[in-house]
């Protein structure tokens, strides 16, 4: 399958997918936590990744998953599925429109396809690599040309509260350098936001590969770089994401606030 044939079928899986997740019921039941009792888990948290899993294995019998619920599945090849079904489930929870269903395919290792489906926007982002990021049948491109201190900077925090007492220390010294700074809940979407320009940047420590592989290509097709902390790539332990002539600046920024530590 080309990139755009793997697209495609990631944004018919996403799509069915949130057409059944917009007829949730008002208060979607919590089955399970994880880090901690504020990071809760949904019944259709669990419902949507076996949908899509389901949908997957159908279409791609012999392909690999990594999902945010069912962990690994191995595969018989070089593909593999990186599933988000809700990326930020309390606001799903609290039915605030930032969550979204995310899904990339890799093949051998690298991201070449992904969709970050926002349901309760109807807005569909994908990307494909080497084919730029897409809304809606318009390209999609970062803002560049901003200076730190003109910068609105999207970030998240974690639900331990140890790493929230050190995001907050951190959060405390990054305010008065920029335009101002946006939580959303979602990092997927926040991604997503980089790459059309809704915020210049973005830096969260905790986020996992389900969380910012989609939109993490949506991103860099769009125009911006993404990493961590110097030069290491992006992962659960930094992750940046601003247009290249903002990133050094932010980055700059947070190093010395040793934004990686829990304590």
């Amino acid at each position: 399958m080309s990139y755009e044939e793997f697209l495609d079928l990631a944004r018919e899986i996403a799509v069915e997918a949130g057409e059944r997740l917009a007829k949730r019921p008002a208060r979607p039941e919590v089955v399970d936590t994880k880090s901690s009792p504020t990071d809760v888990v949904t019944a259709l948290d669990r419902e949507t990744e076996e949908l899509i899993r389901a949908r997957i294995k159908a279409a791609r019998p012999g392909d690999a998953v990594l999902g945010e619920e069912g962990g690994e599945t191995p595969g018989e090849g070089r593909v593999r599925w990186i599933v988000d079904p809700i990326d930020g489930t309390v606001n799903f929870l609290y039915g605030l429109p930032a969550w979204a269903i995310s899904i990339a395919v890799e093949l051998s290792g690298e991201v070449v396809a992904g969709v970050v489906n926002v349901v309760p926007t109807g807005e569909v982002f994908t990307a494909t690599k080497g084919g730029g990021a897409w809304l809606a049948g318009e390209r999609l491109r970062c803002n560049t040309g901003v200076p730190l201190d003109r910068a609105l900077v999207a970030t998240g925090f974690g639900y331990e509260v140890a790493r929230r007492r050190v995001q907050g220390e951190v959060v405390a010294q990054v305010l008065p350098r920029v335009r101002d700074i946006r939580r959303g809940g979602s990092c997927a979407v926040d991604l997503c936001s980089v790459a059309a320009g809704r915020v210049d940047a973005y830096y969260e420590r905790g986020p996992e590969y389900w969380d910012f592989g989609a939109g993490g290509l949506v991103a860099t097709e769009a125009g911006a770089r993404i990493g961590g902390l110097h030069g290491k790539p992006h992962s659960r332990e930094m992750t940046i994401c601003a247009a290249p002539d903002l990133f050094p600046a932010l980055h700059d920024l947070l190093a010395p606030l040793d934004p990686e530590r829990d304590a």
